[in-house]
């Protein structure tokens, strides 16, 4: 299996405010002096200011000057670009300091760096340096701050960055501590990403994300920890854990998935997600698709074996009651959900039109060894039985809903920030979960979570998670059956393949807005990106 994808190291490990703060107190407990650390931090991001493309748009600096230690390493900036030559100017709204940060205002009020008495003008010229706070902010900034930062972004967009964490922001779990937070065009997380920084409520106020690297030593940054959060870069693709097939084997050994999906009103999600599958490369792919569909099906998809036409129920869901016996035989995956649709008349409760032969066909689905994808509406007709049934699985199972699903599916556990509410539902119902957002998050039963550091905001539309299940299942049902025909091979998907889909299905979203334009990333171009990464991937892999 793939514990160790990504290493532990300072360029994956997404930590919390206090578990950095443990990490530096280690550091200075070992003899370490906070000046050093601090003089470290702040003179790499001095560095990265002096080399930002847009410095000359700038008139100088202003650096935002708060009580503690974040505070002391925007002190540091404005003596360094003050020393370089450069404006600098500083905004302390505070009276009492910590002894490190007053000292170091001390000093550059003896360099001669001007000190504002009053509140800056929110429009002012020069480049702002948010170091109010950091990762030891709690609770909202004063009224007068808030309403600088929020003149500020209107007045002067993209004229200020953050140091660490921007003021108003959670560390932890990316929320809003008061009404407003500093909007940074790039925030420099110091040493290592705050687990806060990746999370959906706080993208529009990070801006671009720049980690800056102390050279922590690898002991303190791999330390055991309680479920690490393991953030996932482009650069992650090229190592992850796919098992590869015996180079002799056969289509049947290549992963044999069935498609479940589509309905009479949403009849494209089956040739989205069987788009995905192709995608994958799965040896052997066969749909079980509404019969509106299924005559047309060899048009689209030649290569796609019909298993089943299935009727539809009273609402135009798909019937899963018309499968065919033995629709689970020889298979390695399966997957249910894109586009079924609903199951009783308007206003009938899902629960109550879950008839003896639905019943049935879950129970198979309960007792089938091979990989389980649940999404959409299959995630919507599981709701209505209870997520306990995961526990039934003889199985493993994969889940990626959507925030409405996953709160239909746990609604005690979708207040939690998204890392936490995916691990305690995939240790609650033994399934791998793939909670989508902006910045998915991946949770495995046995503790190890994932999440995406970028993904194209363009394939925000419909039709993409349809690929990306189709996808996933296909490389899973590969991965399962390189896997389990290896001697003393595994038992289970691994979490981690499902991570590893996740990612290529987001780097495949940059791939097409990068080469069509937003409006260039459709299910099918993703879908078509997604064959040509595996394509190059094999090839890389002959060479």
């Amino acid at each position: 299996m793939s514990a160790s994808w990504p290493p532990l190291d300072a360029d994956h490990v997404l930590v919390s405010g206090a578990a950095m703060a443990a990490i530096e107190q280690q550091l200075f407990a070992s003899g370490l002096p906070v000046e050093a650390l601090m003089e470290k931090a702040a003179l790499a991001v001095s560095r990265r200011l002096q080399q930002r493309p847009d410095r000359d748009r700038h008139d100088g600096l202003l650096v935002l000057v708060g009580p503690g230690h974040n505070g002391g390493d925007g002190l540091v900036v404005a003596r360094e670009w003050h020393l370089a030559g450069g404006q600098a100017r500083i905004w302390c709204p505070f009276e009492r300091l910590r002894p490190l940060t007053d000292a170091h205002l001390r000093h550059a009020r003896w360099l001669g760096i001007p000190l504002l008495e009053d509140p800056p003008d929110p429009a002012d010229p020069a480049l702002w340096v948010d170091a109010l706070f950091g990762i030891g902010q709690h609770r909202p900034a004063d009224a007068a701050i808030e309403t600088l930062l929020r003149d500020r972004q209107r007045l002067r967009p993209g004229a200020l960055v953050a140091i660490d964490v921007p003021t108003g922001l959670d560390a932890d779990d990316g929320a809003l501590l008061g009404t407003v937070a500093a909007t940074a065009a790039t925030t420099y997380s110091i040493g290592l990403i705050k687990r806060g920084l990746v999370q959906d409520a706080a993208l529009r106020w990070v801006g671009q994300l720049e980690r800056v690297d102390l050279g922590l030593p690898p002991v303190l940054v791999g330390q055991p920890s309680t479920d690490p959060l393991l953030g996932l870069s482009a650069a992650d693709g090229c190592t992850a854990p796919w098992p590869m097939a015996d180079p002799a084997a056969g289509k049947y050994a290549r992963g044999r998935l069935l498609v479940v999906a589509g309905s009479r009103r949403f009849q494209g999600a089956a040739h989205l997600a069987l788009a995905g599958a192709t995608a994958s490369g799965c040896g052997s792919l066969r749909a079980a698709p509404p019969r509106e569909l299924a005559t047309q099906l060899w048009q689209v998809h030649p290569h796609v074996v019909l298993e089943s036409a299935l009727g539809a129920t009273p609402a135009g869901g798909l019937a899963l009651a018309d499968l065919d016996e033995g629709w689970l035989d020889r298979l390695d995956a399966v997957l249910v959900g894109p586009g079924l649709g609903g199951l009783g008349h308007p206003g009938e409760p899902v629960a109550a039109a879950i008839d003896a032969r639905d019943r049935q066909r879950w129970q198979e689905l309960a007792d089938f060894t091979g990989l389980l994808v649940l999404d959409a509406d299959g995630l919507n007709r599981l709701a209505a039985m209870g997520a306990d049934w995961l526990l039934g699985r003889k199985g493993p199972t994969w889940i990626t809903p959507h925030q409405g699903e996953f709160r239909r599916l746990f609604p005690d556990l979708a207040p939690l920030a998204r890392p936490e509410a995916a691990l305690a539902a995939a240790r609650r119902c033994g399934a791998s979960v793939l909670f989508k957002g902006a910045r998915s998050v991946v949770a495995a039963p046995d503790g190890r979570r994932w999440q995406l550091l970028s993904a194209c905001p363009d394939a925000a539309r419909a039709g993409l998670g349809d690929v990306l299940a189709g996808y996933a299942a296909g490389r899973g049902a590969m991965a399962l059956a390189a896997t389990e025909r290896r001697p003393g091979g595994a038992s289970g998907a691994d979490g981690a393949w499902l991570a590893a889909a996740a990612l290529e299905h987001a780097q495949a979203g940059h791939h097409c807005r990068d080469r069509r334009g937003p409006g260039g990333v459709t299910p099918l171009a993703v879908a078509e990106a997604l064959a040509r990464r595996d394509a190059a991937a094999a090839e890389g892999d002959r060479r």
